[in-house]
């Protein structure tokens, strides 16, 4: 038996229709009057154009991203998760989804409250109770029914809106404007008085249905060009009729009359019984498009394992729709209503819509300035309209209420911190690579631009690694672990012979190895190279690199006894001296390796005459600033051990000046001894490793024979005249 096709809708029933009718709502009917009659004309116009500037522009980005991708499902999720990650996108789209849930509740209250007026006598809790049961019903049918059922709402709203302005040829008319307001306030407040930002906040609620149709981005046949031309039409459309009101409702009434009755547009209908069943078929048609809505940005939360029980919630039934999420948003939707009251989290579902609109925008935003040529869109927008309605939106969420916005804020923050443990992947990128691509190309042009080289102040260890086998990294991978942890950066660089294919073992090895540092926030990369001779394939790729402003700036070696191998190393260092890059070789000792990992000794000496004054240590500023990042990793114990001269080194002084000046941690031990003594120092020692500064006569056999007689592996250290341990 073949499955049952799943039903798919177009541009006026699956984003036309529930955009419309969620905007035209309960506040049209009942507020609108209100706010003309605090503003006056001027007033209520600027409210008017202030709230749907926001929309509009949110609307505008919304449809331009929308045809530059292939939206999934959740609407405003998928794309905030497409561009900026599944973390931001989870964390916006999780309150949204409860937003959403909640707000069925509030539109339910707002039902209830005109079926009072012909059903006085029934019990208010019964009432949402009927009411929910009917949006139930309805959108358990099927969305498709739903969505019929709405085609009927809207043509009760068209006839309800026909009645209010025919109202003007039943009535006598006010012809006396008040084209400016002084805000009285409202019966509420016993008329105490208002402001412009506390109406605006009242009316606002008003235009926040531009994302009901975006919502059913899964179930649109063709969503790319449904979502712009069913949500902008729909947003125009709403906006000329809220502006045509304002003066219906100035003709209708005064100014006293628009503030103490927030009936108007009822009592001064043509017909004044269409009107009430438009004011209950707005609310019930915002319900249900809400309901019928928030599933599906459960649905798709759930598609993406972002909530738990995530296989539960992505789960539909034969007909296509999402049985599970709607259950479950249910089961919320009965919560709101057992609150009675939602005055109290009300503010907070609003700052909720307006932090999504506000990131719609900063996604438009971001990818306008990216300019990428992956950002095609068939609706190109200005990049102002973007930045007008995120900054609008955030702005009028600290307007309203400053406290439930940090509060609101804060709870994005705590979902996103949620979702980045639970290191989410998503099968399809997002557009971050290129936002942070975009933010360091800026970095690197500003940087030049200050300094053209890379300061001293700002070194860190870069570590270019040679690697013929996996061996040599294996011995010594714990080692360069701890030099590089946590802002260091590594490239292996795998040289291959001409004649031979590229080594299976090293290619698995060099990915395992490079996906555990990247686990530990430690960039790293590889690259494969042909040569025939290590060092001159190494010296052309270190020139090439050195085009590359984020460039490896010291050359990790592991050496090993074979003798062969000598003349190599010593001409790895030269083409490192010639590249001005720091030399690290590691010889370790036998089998033992790091021992413990806990003492180090560092050797220095060789200190200019005039270190004091120029701050010059020779070639020593990398053997203390490895010296102190294994402390530091290791959380070890630090002595250091400097050569006793009557050049640069020849007192107590200049030992405590040079702990001053380097800052060693303070439990370290520093000391004098003599040249002469070194060998019985390196055989008498017990620490974990020695690091020292290779001196120019130092040769590769010579490194060896320290490691054999102090039994101990070592570090032997070249500067690239980059560093400076006293800076």
């Amino acid at each position: 038996m073949e499955p049952k096709e799943i039903k798919k809708f177009g541009t006026m029933a699956g984003v036309f229709t529930p955009t419309f009718l969620t905007i035209l709502g309960v506040i049209m009917y009942i507020r609108q009057p209100w706010v003309v009659g605090n503003g006056g004309v001027i007033g209520a116009l600027l409210i008017i154009l202030v709230a749907t500037a926001i929309t509009f522009s949110t609307a505008l980005s919304l449809s331009s991203i929308t045809t530059n991708i292939r939206i999934g499902s959740g609407g405003a999720f998928s794309l905030i998760s497409q561009s900026l990650g599944l973390e931001i996108g989870g964390a916006i789209g999780i309150p949204f989804f409860f937003s959403q849930a909640i707000a069925v509740a509030m539109y339910i209250f707002g039902f209830r409250e005109g079926l009072q007026s012909i059903l006085p006598n029934f019990s208010p809790l019964i009432l949402d109770l009927l009411v929910f049961s009917l949006v139930m019903a309805i959108a358990f049918i099927s969305t498709s029914f739903a969505f019929k059922i709405q085609y009927a709402i809207m043509a009760i709203i068209i006839l309800s809106i026909f009645s209010i302005v025919g109202g003007l040829f039943d009535h006598p008319l006010n012809h006396d404007f008040t084209w400016f307001g002084d805000y009285p306030g409202s019966k509420d407040n016993n008329f105490g008085g208002s402001s412009f930002w506390h109406v605006f906040a009242v009316f606002f609620p008003a235009v926040t249905g531009v994302m009901a149709g975006a919502n059913m981005s899964g179930d649109l046949k063709d969503p790319r060009k449904s979502i712009p031309l069913g949500t902008i039409s729909a947003v125009i459309i709403t906006t000329l009729v809220y502006i045509g009101l304002i003066f219906v409702a100035a003709l209708l009434a005064s100014p006293k009359e628009l503030v103490e009755n927030y009936n108007v547009f009822i009592d001064k209908a043509f017909y004044s019984p269409i009107v009430l069943a438009g004011l209950l078929g707005a609310t019930l048609s915002s319900a249900l498009a809400s309901f019928v809505g928030a599933p599906r940005i459960l649905l798709a939360l759930g598609e993406k394992r972002i909530l738990p029980k995530s296989e539960f919630l992505s789960k539909t039934n034969k007909k296509g729709e999402p049985f599970n999420a709607m259950m479950i948003t249910a089961v919320i939707v009965v919560f709101g209503l057992s609150l009675r009251d939602l005055n109290t989290i009300a503010p907070l579902i609003t700052m909720f819509f307006m932090i999504t609109y506000a990131m719609v925008n900063i996604v438009a935003l971001i990818e306008q300035s990216l300019s990428l040529p992956s950002f095609r869109p068939t609706l190109k927008i200005s990049i102002l309209v973007p930045l007008i309605g995120a900054f609008s939106s955030l702005t009028v969420m600290f307007i309203i209420n400053a406290a439930v916005a940090l509060v609101s804020l804060i709870l994005i923050v705590f979902f996103y911190y949620y979702l980045v443990k639970k290191k989410l992947k998503s099968g399809a990128g997002d557009s971050r690579s290129g936002l942070f691509t975009a933010l360091a190309a800026w970095a690197t042009k500003k940087t030049t631009e200050l300094s053209p080289t890379r300061e001293v102040r700002s070194w860190r260890p870069d570590l270019l690694i040679p690697v013929t086998a996996p061996k040599e990294i294996r011995r010594s991978f714990k080692l360069i672990e701890s030099i590089v942890e946590p802002k260091g950066s590594i490239k292996f660089m795998a040289v291959k012979n001409l004649d031979k294919d590229i080594d299976d073992k090293l290619i698995n090895f060099l990915r395992e190895v490079s996906l555990r540092l990247k686990s530990k926030n430690i960039a790293c990369s590889y690259t494969f190279v042909s040569g025939i001779d290590l060092a001159e394939t190494l010296k052309i790729s270190m020139q090439s690199l050195n085009a590359a402003f984020f460039k490896p700036n010291t050359l990790f070696i592991s050496v090993n006894g074979d003798e062969k191998l000598h003349e190599t190393y010593r001409k790895l260092i030269e083409v490192a001296k010639l590249n001005k890059y720091g030399v690290l070789l590691y010889v370790p000792f036998e089998n033992v390796g790091l021992s413990l990992e806990k003492d180090i000794t560092l050797w220095l000496k060789d200190f200019p005459p005039a270190w004091k004054v120029n701050y010059n240590l020779n070639n020593n500023d990398l053997a203390i600033l490895t010296a102190l990042l294994l402390k530091k990793n290791w959380q070890g114990n630090l002595i250091v051990n400097v050569a006793m001269d009557h050049i640069g080194i020849s007192s107590q002084e200049d030992i405590d000046l040079l702990h001053d000046l380097v800052r060693f941690p303070v439990k370290s031990k520093i000391r004098l001894y003599a040249p002469k003594s070194e060998l019985e120092l390196l055989i008498a020692n017990t620490t974990d490793i020695n690091i020292m500064p290779i001196a120019d006569t130092t040769e590769i056999s010579d490194m060896l024979k320290i490691v054999g007689f102090s039994r101990t592996s070592a570090i032997f250290c070249l500067d690239s005249e980059n560093e400076n341990a006293l800076v």
